[in-house]
């Protein structure tokens, strides 16, 4: 296993200067609670795009989406083809949300529905990006240090907890200090290393290997096929054909830490462009990520790799097979996406608590009280996340499955009330709060269940009580399954609850679902796009359909 060089030293260097120009550069104006938490809603398209797919690729999805890979082959594509659900968000959300004047996803609910739904989407939310976004963030990228420098030690510290204490610390500091603008003006910087570091180890990997080819002789169909049979105790193909788009769509269209960049944008045009230049952008992980994983599978059959577990596929192509230069590029592509994932994360959790919790509680708060609590709210999640490091070191199998499992049992609730609510004006507040309340404990039940029933084999079974056959085979439903029968669940809640309740005040449906659009309202939206938003739409869909295509067989 090769170390770091001078030229690799250099490299990573060159990359935290570019970073220290653009923070310098970003800091400068944080006034108000619109600089601090929207950066001033005056941020162009191509800075939303970049964000937004910076943003969502952490160092979570470089570590797990190629253990994936490695592990299972191009089955976890799916989640990557989402680039559809950006043209979601930009086309039928983002007019709502940005008309709306929002700050926050648990505002647009107090708008549509109720304060309760508020309530309850912030708190759920914040804890869900503490205990799953950020922790699994901070452990993907502390892997990555260690296995790129495994003898790096400093007062009793190995080279993961350095690696997890200063990567945090140091994105901690720009965000508390720069709030949303210094996240999106770095988060397009860190877009371009991140392409430029993925496509190097994708490229090296096939020369290596000997081309496409024999990657896909190596790999055999199996691998290369996104649809699984139904006995397939992962990825089963009805589980991947409608949870994962019910997932999929929470994500980027509802999800704080991903709407927040276009809540950003100056006007509703520059919002959906933005969308569309991520859309773009989000079809490449397939060839980034998922193919690096399958790489190193396949070299490892050849005996050209030294592979000790999925989870570590990527650092072992950088430390193996690159050369002193390109490792470090890569090593700072690497940075790049855990820091750019983390300094959204803490703003958005930062936002989330300003906005929808602090503000609640204290209406009379100034815009300067607003951002010094923004900023000590970022400190608090930097220091949670790290406590709850150590929990993730217990975590098996890949990582990415892991998040996405978790996911799985988070979004049905939330894909259900704000697709719902936009869609028809007949539902209400109370049907919201129903379907929020008892789809978070169902997907928490069923979490503690899965936990619970990962500790008996198959043939324990017949000697349990029936109670506690109950509850294993409930913990065993496959998670996309799951997924889909509690997305179910809630929708049936929710239109069942809101028929049976009065419908909603016309102020809390006007331009805030499609049936209760104003003329002024459409006639905006009809004025925010021209030919060539619709050109680049078909594009991606056409290009997304091919990828589908050629995975199919």
């Amino acid at each position: 296993m090769s170390s770091l060089t001078v030229l690799d030293w250099l490299m990573i260097g060159a990359y935290f200067a570019m970073l220290v120009v653009v923070i310098w550069y970003t800091m400068r104006k944080q006034e108000t609670s619109a600089d601090y938490f929207l950066a001033g809603r005056n941020i162009g398209w191509f800075v939303i795009g970049a964000s937004l797919f910076s943003s969502n690729i952490g160092s979570e999805h470089l570590v797990g989406l190629a253990g994936s890979g490695a592990k299972s082959g191009v089955a976890m594509a799916h989640y990557e083809l989402h680039a559809w659900c950006l043209l979601v968000l930009g086309w039928v959300l983002v007019p709502f949300y940005y008309r709306a004047g929002v700050y926050t996803m648990p505002e647009f609910l107090e708008r549509r529905y109720n304060t309760a739904s508020r309530w309850i989407l912030s708190l759920v939310s914040l804890v869900a990006y503490v205990f799953t976004k950020v922790s699994v963030t901070v452990y993907a990228g502390a892997l990555v240090i260690q296995t790129l420098l495994p003898e790096l030690e400093f007062r009793g510290l190995n080279s993961f907890w350095i690696g997890a204490i200063a990567v945090v610390v140091i994105t901690g500091i720009y965000t508390i200090f720069g709030g949303l603008r210094a996240v999106v003006y770095t988060d397009a910087a860190q877009t371009v290393v991140l392409i430029l570091g993925s496509l190097c180890i994708t490229g090296i990997g096939l020369y290596h290997l000997g081309g496409w080819g024999e990657l896909r002789e190596i790999c055999g169909s199996t691998r290369f096929n996104l649809w699984r049979p139904m006995s397939d105790p992962e990825f089963p193909w009805a589980g991947m054909l409608f949870a994962a788009p019910i997932v999929g769509l929470w994500y980027w269209c509802t999800d704080q830490y991903i709407v927040q960049r276009t809540l950003a944008a100056r006007n509703l045009k520059i919002a959906r462009r933005g969308t569309l230049l991520g859309a773009y952008l989000k079809i490449t992980p397939v060839f980034l990520f998922i193919v690096p994983g399958m790489i190193a599978y396949a070299l490892a059959q050849k005996g050209m790799l030294h592979l000790d577990s999925p989870d570590k596929a990527f650092p072992a192509l950088v430390s193996q097979l690159l050369p002193s230069g390109l490792r470090g590029l890569v090593v700072a592509g690497l940075l790049a996406a855990l820091m750019s994932s983390l300094s959204s994360l803490f703003n958005s959790c930062s936002t989330l608590f300003t906005v929808d919790i602090y503000k609640k509680i204290k209406p009379a708060a100034s815009e300067r009280e607003m951002v010094s609590v923004g900023r000590v709210a970022t400190m608090v999640v930097v220091l949670l996340g790290l406590l709850w490091i150590p929990a993730m070191q217990r975590v098996s199998g890949a990582l990415y499955e892991y998040l996405q499992s978790v996911q799985a049992y988070l979004a049905p609730p939330m894909t259900a009330v704000f697709f719902l609510g936009v869609f028809w004006r007949r539902i209400n507040g109370t049907g919201a709060v129903v379907t929020l309340l008892s789809g978070f404990v169902l997907g928490l039940l069923k979490l503690g269940c899965q936990v619970y029933a990962g500790q008996y084999a198959p043939e324990d079974m017949e000697t349990l009580p029936l109670l506690q056959q109950l509850i294993v085979a409930y913990g065993n439903i496959n998670f996309l399954i799951f997924c889909v029968i509690l997305f179910a669940y809630c929708c049936f809640t929710l239109v069942l609850f809101s028929l049976l309740t009065p419908p909603p005040l016309a102020a809390q449906i006007e331009n805030l679902c499609f049936a209760a659009n104003t003329d002024a309202g459409r006639r905006e939206i009809r004025e925010s796009w021209n030919h060539w938003d619709i050109i680049h739409t078909i594009i991606v869909l056409l290009i997304i359909v091919s990828i589908y295509l050629y995975f199919t067989g």
